[in-house]
C-alpha cells in the first residue's frame, strides 16, 4: 500500500492543503477560509475543512507524515502547534504534525534547493532566509497591529486612511473613496471597518487592496503612492536579510500575480527572482524530507511542477 504524506499551506485569505505520495504525485487537495494565527476569524476551523477536504475517502492509516507551514506560527509557536494538532486528531491520522512557518513552505514551492530566501507579501508581509531547509533568519511577519509592511493589510489600512484625509481636508481628493468603501461618509467607513475586522478578522482590511490596485492603475495619486511605499518596504524587508547563496523566491498573490505591486518590487530588486507554484505541495515536499531516509528531489520537483 502507497504511503501518504500531507502539506497543509495555512495563510491569512485561505488555506490550501495537498495529499502526496511518496513518488510525488498528488493524491488529494483540499481547501479552507484563513489560518494565520494572528490574523483569522477561526484557523482551527479552516485548517479542519482543508484537510478533510483533502483527504476525501484516503485511509487515514497510509498517512505517514505532515508538515503545517502556517502564516503567524513564527509569532505565536504554541497556537499554531495546538491548531494543527487538533486538526490532525479531528481527520482520525495518528501522530502529530511538525509545523514551520509559511516561509519555509513556500520557498519548498519553488525550489527543491535547500537554501536561498523568500519574501512572501499576501495577506500579511514577511522575508527569510533559508538553510538547509530550515528558516535560519527572518525579517518583519509581526502581524497587522506591529509589522507585515507591504503586506494587502497594510495596503488596506493605507486606503482607509487616505480615504478619511480626504474626506477631512488634510489631503487632496482621491478615487479610494469608491470601490469597497462605496463613496461612504467618514463615520460609515470606520464603521464599516470595525464590522469588517471584528466578524472576519484583521485580514478584512486586505481586500481593499485589489481596489488600490485597480485605482493606482487609473492614476490616483494617493494610491499610486500607496503601492510605491509599499514596494519600498517589501523590498528593505527583503534586503535585511544580506546576500547569500541560492534562489529569491517570491511568494503571495501581491507577488505572485501581475499586479502593480509586483512590478515594483522586482524593479527594486537587484537579483532574479522565482515565483513559488504551490506552497501547500512545497509543505508536502518538506514531508517527504522528513520521512525519507534520502533526499527525494524527484519527487519534490514531481510535486511542485518543476520535473527534469
Amino acid at each position: 500500500m502507497t504511503t501518504l504524506v500531507i502539506g497543509v499551506d495555512g495563510g491569512g485569505t485561505s488555506t490550501r492543503c495537498v495529499v502526496a505520495t511518496e513518488s510525488g504525485e498528488v493524491a488529494g487537495r483540499g481547501y479552507g477560509k484563513g489560518a494565520n494565527t494572528l490574523s483569522a476569524a477561526d484557523p482551527g476551523a479552516s485548517l479542519r475543512a482543508a484537510l478533510r477536504a483533502a483527504l476525501g475517502s484516503l485511509a487515514p492509516e497510509r498517512v505517514t507524515g505532515g508538515v503545517f507551514g502556517l502564516a503567524g506560527a513564527g509569532s505565536a509557536p504554541e497556537q499554531a502547534e495546538a491548531l494543527a494538532s487538533e486538526a490532525w486528531r479531528a481527520a482520525g491520522l495518528a501522530g502529530r504534525p511538525t509545523v514551520v512557518p509559511d516561509m519555509l513552505a513556500a520557498f519548498a514551492g519553488a525550489t527543491e534547493e535547500p537554501s536561498g530566501a523568500v519574501l512572501i507579501a499576501g495577506t500579511g508581509a514577511v522575508a527569510a532566509r533559508i538553510g538547509d531547509r530550515r528558516v535560519v533568519r527572518r525579517a518583519d511577519g509581526y502581524g497587522w497591529m506591529l509589522g507585515d509592511e507591504g503586506s494587502g493589510t497594510w495596503i488596506g489600512r493605507r486606503a482607509v486612511q487616505a480615504a478619511l484625509a480626504s474626506l477631512d481636508g488634510r489631503a487632496a481628493p482621491t478615487a479610494l473613496r469608491g470601490g469597497i468603501l462605496g463613496g461612504a461618509s467618514a463615520q460609515r467607513i470606520v464603521s464599516m471597518v470595525h464590522q469588517g475586522v471584528a466578524e472576519a478578522g484583521p485580514a478584512w482590511l486586505a481586500r481593499l487592496a485589489p481596489e488600490v490596485e485597480s485605482v493606482a492603475g487609473a492614476g490616483d495619486a494617493a494610491a499610486i503612492a500607496i503601492l510605491d511605499e509599499a514596494a519600498r518596504r517589501l523590498v528593505a524587508t527583503v534586503r535585511s536579510l544580506g546576500s547569500g547563496p541560492g534562489p529569491l523566491v517570491l511568494a503571495g498573490s501581491l507577488l505572485t500575480e501581475p499586479t502593480l505591486l509586483a512590478a515594483k518590487v522586482r524593479a527594486g530588486l537587484d537579483r532574479g527572482v522565482v515565483s513559488v507554484r504551490d506552497s501547500a505541495a512545497g509543505a508536502a515536499a518538506l514531508a517527504l524530507h522528513g520521512v525519507s531516509p534520502r533526499p527525494p528531489l524527484d519527487a519534490h520537483r514531481r510535486l511542485i511542477g518543476q520535473e527534469r
